[in-house]
């Protein structure tokens, strides 16, 4: 106390305070071994860092989402048997083996067979490849075990392959089971690729378990969906893994009606609807799509307060998935004028040339981003293409186009769809099929190719797409009695069905086929009318 209040009192409150804190921050002597605090900071601190960052590490694993696999009882199930798919026969013939060897495995087993390891459904969206794997699983009564395969990959490396380890072992736990992985390109795509290793070591692990199956004497059976085939790795589809692969393509024409009226069973439906005249308007569509269309039809029904389904609410339905939601975009006059030839011209050249599909309706009602459509109506599946159809197709295509120039001397934004389903079109015809005047009986799709045949290939597209404008405009010329009539009628009426279009072509006979030679004489002329007039004799 007398030293303190000396230095007070002689050398200041600043003295006092300092000679009092130094001693704390610089203890005499050492700190564990070191001269001071500091210095033995200096050496621990990044160790001690490091210590802090593990333990934050260890414990933000332990409050990560667990990702369950999804266990579906056969009781508790929703009942999806055969009788519930339409439309994929040769999926479901493929399957019942299956489901045969689950539900009696001895029979198979004193004939030396064993059941497939894996099964792979691929084809496109919305074909019903999950509703197979759980009818599958009903029919066999072997419990469902459903995951995505996105849920296996994770920024830690080993949780995805963790993950897997835990879905088959508790799939072999309640075996006879079925595992379904959907999205399976998800985490089988092609290795090496995997800049953090997390999805390949994932993938070794599934690869790893299809393989541990024979030894583990458990009847499990591995189900997977995928829609890129092309993308999975090729150790996946070795026999052995995924012994089969199943295409699940979408429904004809018979299993379009099928699907239908599986979709309409707990749904009143009156008497005039046509299901066969239904599944025809749909072609190309899916299982989902036409499901879609079922509830679409019932809602529309719904809003006019109707008891049963009419043939008007699924025409109403088919739009509305086709075409999109009815917008309230109101054209000026000069639009509608646009718009009418433009739909015209789709109209006139698909009834003029004879492999196009024929015209079922025309609107120019705006639904969704479109200010128009035409609606064409298949008379049956049909899976080939000649080089002549594809071209009559994109003929169509660009009639709308060709109408806005020979009407009104330009052209406009609407064709913008059209011009890119021309370009994949006649890209793929040069590329893909072999379609080109130069390109002969090879593809060439290759990016590796010269810049010769890169320009050569260039120039055949450029001359497919022309060829078919050519055409599109000598038909419309030669026809304009029958374009001015469907372009009237449609600002009218603005929707226009098969009879009204049945009425204004008459007896209208197809277009005969021409050369290119007389395309290009036809489009100049159709281009300048002056050029019909005779030379002047001097």
């Amino acid at each position: 106390m007398v030293e303190a209040s000396a230095l007070i009192n002689g050398g200041g409150a600043a003295d006092a305070i300092r000679h009092l804190i130094l001693p704390v921050f610089h203890p005499p002597g050492t700190f564990l071994g070191y001269p001071s605090f500091f210095s033995w900071l200096h050496d621990w601190a990044p160790i001690l860092l490091m210590l802090v960052l593990v333990i934050g590490l260890f414990s933000l694993m332990r409050f990560m989402p667990r990702t369950r696999p999804q266990q579906i009882r056969p009781e508790a199930a929703p009942t999806i048997g055969w009788s519930d798919i339409a439309g994929a026969d040769e999926a479901k013939d493929e399957l019942r083996e299956v489901v045969d060897y689950l539900r009696d495995p001895k029979r198979f087993k004193e004939l030396g067979a064993k059941v497939p390891k894996g099964i792979l459904l691929h084809g496109p969206p919305g074909t019903g490849k999950t509703l197979l794997a759980k009818a599958v699983a009903h029919e066999s009564g072997a419990t469902f075990f459903s995951q995505s395969a996105a849920s296996f990959v994770e920024m830690f490396v080993g949780v995805g392959a963790a993950r897997i380890r835990r879905l088959f072992r508790a799939a072999r736990k309640k075996a006879p089971a079925i595992v379904f992985i959907d999205e399976l390109d998800a985490v089988g795509g092609h290795r090496g690729f995997d800049v953090t290793g997390e999805r390949d070591q994932t993938l070794n692990q599934l690869l790893v378990e299809l393989d541990g199956f024979t030894s583990a004497k458990k009847d499990v059976v591995v189900i997977a969906a995928s829609n890129l085939l092309e993308k999975l790795d090729q150790a996946l589809l070795r026999p052995g893994r995924f012994d089969r692969q199943i295409f699940v393509s979408p429904p004809d024409v018979n299993g379009r009606e099928r699907i239908l009226r599986v979709h309409t069973r707990n749904k009143p439906v009156a008497d005039t609807v046509n299901f066969n005249l239904l599944a025809r308007q749909t072609s190309g569509l899916t299982g989902a799509d036409l499901a879609n269309i079922c509830n679409e039809a019932a809602i529309f029904a719904a809003r006019r307060d109707a008891e049963c389904l009419e043939m008007s609410d699924f025409d109403g339905a088919i739009e509305r998935v086709v075409a999109g939601v009815q917008s309230r975009r109101a054209l000026t006059d000069h639009e509608k004028r646009v718009v009418a030839y433009h739909e015209a011209g789709h109209a006139l050249c698909g009834e003029l040339l004879p492999s196009v599909d024929r015209v079922h309706r025309i609107s120019i009602v705006p639904h969704g981003r479109a200010l128009g459509y035409t609606l064409n109506l298949p008379e049956e599946d049909r899976y080939l293409k000649t080089r002549e159809e594809l071209i009559d197709f994109m003929t169509m295509l660009l009639g709308g186009r060709a109408a806005e120039q020979l009407v009104f001397g330009s052209i406009t934004t609407g064709a913008s769809d059209d011009l890119r389903r021309v370009a994949d079109i006649a890209r793929a015809m040069v590329t893909e099929y072999a379609m080109g005047t130069a390109s002969g009986a090879m593809r060439s799709a290759d990016d590796s190719a010269s810049e010769s045949s890169r320009r050569t290939r260039d120039v055949e597209v450029r001359e497919l797409a022309d060829e078919a404008f050519r055409h599109a405009l000598s038909l419309l010329d030669s026809h304009r009695t029958q374009l001015d009539a469907l372009a009237s009628t449609l600002l009218t009426k603005e929707v226009l069905e098969r009879d009204d279009i049945d009425q204004i072509m008459g007896d209208t006979p197809p277009a005969a086929p021409r050369r290119i030679g007389e395309l290009s004489v036809a489009a100049a002329t159709a281009l300048n009318p002056a050029a019909r007039q005779p030379p002047r004799r001097g």
